[in-house]
This record gives C-alpha cells, sequence and structure tokens, in this order.
C-alpha cells in the first residue's frame, strides 16, 4: 500500500473518509490512485455504499450516471443489511476486497465488472451461511464468493485451528481466489502447448489433476511429510491449482508488504540479512518463457528484501505477544514458483495497460 496524505499534509490511509487534522471529507480515487480532499467544487462524488452503510471510501466521477464506485460495482450478492451484525461483518469484507482491487490494478490488470464482460469479468457473492448454509468461500466462472462469517475473528480463527492453518485473513482469501479468477481468464484457454501453459505445468504439475480426487485424498492423508520443500503452504500440496493460488496469494501478499513498508520508509536494505539466502536458481524462470539474468537478479533481490522485512516483523509481532505475522518459509521451489507468478503478473499487466483496460 502507498502513503497517502491530505492536502493539509497530514497522514491519510487507504480507509481514511476524514483527515483528523483538518477534518475535511476525504475519499480515495481509483482513477488518479490518489486520496482526494472533498471541496463543494469537486468533480468526484462518494459511493453510495458510502454514503448510505458507511463501508466505502472510494470515489467516482460526479458526472457519472452511476452510484456505486468501480469496486462495489461489481457486487453481484451482498449481505441482508437489516442487522448491525451484518453491516459491520461487511465492512471488514469490504476492505479487503477493495485492498485486492487496488493491488490488480496498480499491477495494471484489468478489472471489468462481469456485467460489463460476463464472460472476463469479475464479480463478487457475499453471503453468510447464516442466511445460507450451504455457501462456502471459493471462484466458479468469474465470480468469487465469500462466506461472511469469515469476517467474524472467532469464527475465522476456529477454522483456522481445525484445518491447521499458519494463517488465515479475509484479505487471503480475496487473493487466492483472484488466482482461480485469473487462471481460468488468462490461462485456461492458451492452446496446451503455449509457453505459459507449459511453465505452468512445469512449476506447479498437471493442472488436469482430477481436482475431487486430490482434494479428498489431501483432506484424507494431509500434506507430505516435506511439504515446506516444494509448497508455501500445505494447502498447496493438494492440487496444481491450488498450489497456483496459494503462491500467487503470497506473491500479493509480498507486493503489498514491501510497498507498504518501503513507502512508509522503512529501509530494509539496512535490515539484518536472514540466516539462509536464496541461491540464484530460485530466481530463473522455466527455459521455455524469455527471460534476462538482469530480470532474474532483479526478482530474486526483490524477494530477499521480503525475508529480511518479513524476520524482523515477525520477531516486532512476537515482541509484543502476538503470533509472527508471517509464519511461512519460502524454500527454493517456492521461489521459483513465485517467480513465475511474477512473471504472470507483469505480462497481465502490460497487456492490460496495452489495451487501455487497466
Amino acid at each position: 500500500m502507498q502513503r497517502f496524505t491530505c492536502d493539509c499534509g497530514n497522514v491519510l490511509f487507504f480507509g481514511s473518509s476524514r483527515c483528523l487534522k483538518c477534518s475535511s471529507d476525504v475519499g480515495y480515487d481509483p482513477q488518479r490512485g490518489a486520496m482526494q480532499r472533498m471541496r463543494p467544487e469537486s468533480t468526484m462524488k462518494r459511493c453510495q455504499n458510502g454514503v448510505k452503510h458507511n463501508v466505502c471510501n472510494w470515489l467516482l466521477p460526479a458526472s457519472a450516471t452511476a452510484v456505486l464506485c468501480v469496486a462495489c460495482r461489481m457486487n453481484r450478492t451482498i449481505p441482508d443489511l437489516s442487522t448491525d451484525r451484518n453491516r459491520m461483518l461487511w465492512a471488514r469484507t469490504e476492505m479487503a476486497k477493495r485492498r485486492l482491487i487496488y493491488t490488480l490494478r496498480r499491477l495494471g490488470i484489468s478489472l471489468p465488472s462481469k456485467k460489463d464482460d460476463p464472460k472476463n469479468g469479475l464479480a463478487f457473492d457475499i453471503v453468510s451461511t447464516l442466511s445460507n448454509p450451504t455457501v462456502t468461500t471459493g471462484h466458479l466462472n468469474g465470480v468469487i464468493t465469500l462466506n461472511l462469517e469469515e469476517a467474524d475473528d472467532s469464527y475465522r480463527q476456529f477454522n483456522r485451528q481445525q484445518l491447521g492453518e499458519s494463517s488465515r485473513t479475509l484479505l487471503g482469501h480475496f487473493r487466492h481466489e483472484s488466482a482461480h479468477y485469473l487462471w481460468q481468464r488468462q490461462l485456461s484457454e492458451l492452446p496446451w502447448e503455449d509457453p505459459m501453459r507449459l511453465a505452468f505445468r512445469e512449476r506447479f504439475g498437471d493442472e488436469w489433476l482430477d481436482y475431487a480426487t486430490a482434494l479428498s485424498t489431501y483432506y484424507k492423508q494431509g500434506a507430505p511429510a516435506d511439504w515446506e520443500q516444494n509448497y508455501i503452504t500445505a494447502y498447496a500440496s493438494s492440487h496444481p491449482w491450488e498450489d497456483w493460488a496459494e503462491t500467487w496469494s503470497h506473491y500479493l501478499q509480498i507486493l503489498d508488504g514491501l510497498e507498504t513498508c518501503e513507502s512508509l520508509g522503512i529501509q530494509v536494505q539496512f535490515i539484518a540479512l536472514p540466516l539462509v539466502m536464496l541461491p540464484a536458481e530460485s530466481g530463473v524462470l522455466p527455459a521455455m518463457l524469455p527471460s534476462s539474468s538482469a530480470e532474474d537478479g532483479e526478482f530474486l533481490a526483490w524477494l530477499q528484501r521480503w525475508m529480511c522485512l518479513s524476520t524482523v516483523l515477525n520477531e516486532i509481532s512476537l515482541s509484543l505477544g502476538e503470533p509472527a505475522l508471517y509464519p511461512f518459509v519460502i524454500s527454493v521451489h517456492a521461489a521459483q514458483k513465485l517467480r513465475l507468478a511474477h512473471h504472470y503478473a507483469q505480462t497481465w499487466g502490460q497487456d492490460g495497460r496495452k489495451t487501455g483496460e487497466a
């Protein structure tokens, strides 16, 4: 997340709707990627979900006939807002969703709504299991469904413990499911022999391995004993699609985490290096993709900065009596998968900018 400031010089945050120094109303302009002070002559207006429900601080052009911002227009289903609890959980969910959209837009990846582009667009169904007990978080044909109850800390932590996960967050859910969406949109229709598909298969395995059988086996037997040598999480070992989704989620987490720290002035180059340095092969792309030693080196340096920073963040969190913020080990194989995720992100971002969709 980048650093924001008000016109008065005060620091603002991504979710800010009012400056605490000058008391001006502010909002996030996704077109400019910046916070904007709201004035009588402003060319922007507030999203109606912010005006009515206080759950959104994004803006849209005052001349627009739409009343919802670009992020809220992607909602296909929202919770029943007749209860205070649902409104509170929905606000948390929307904040996480906007952070995902912010990061993908920063990468240059186009995000049309499903209403505007039924084939390639994205939509969100945010549904509580209290109203629909069958709902599960997941992705299907451009629709990301999220169980509203995951915004309840107790519910989410109970699930984390039951599933043996090191971490479970709302934002992590959105990042994970965005990987399934992008796989379907960007990779699934490429020819079998396309270099991008071949690279995926080399790094993650055969994507057409029976999904239901693989997940059933995983939930019965668990992850392999040596899973940390090859995967970023235990769940990633269940199927190549889930390996990709977990890798992409971590890629976005690293991207956002480094941007946040560096924009706030944390100089990671002065942080003590971790005990284990990744070897050069950790930053190399599969042979069928175009690459350069300079690009590989830049990626590896970027990833190494995160390993330095996450080590410090973990120690700070532990010293405050809280769990480690990033309780994961990045092995050589996991780093190579992150390298491919980075290549995909750069390619898709370039495509979005070329077509003017990002």
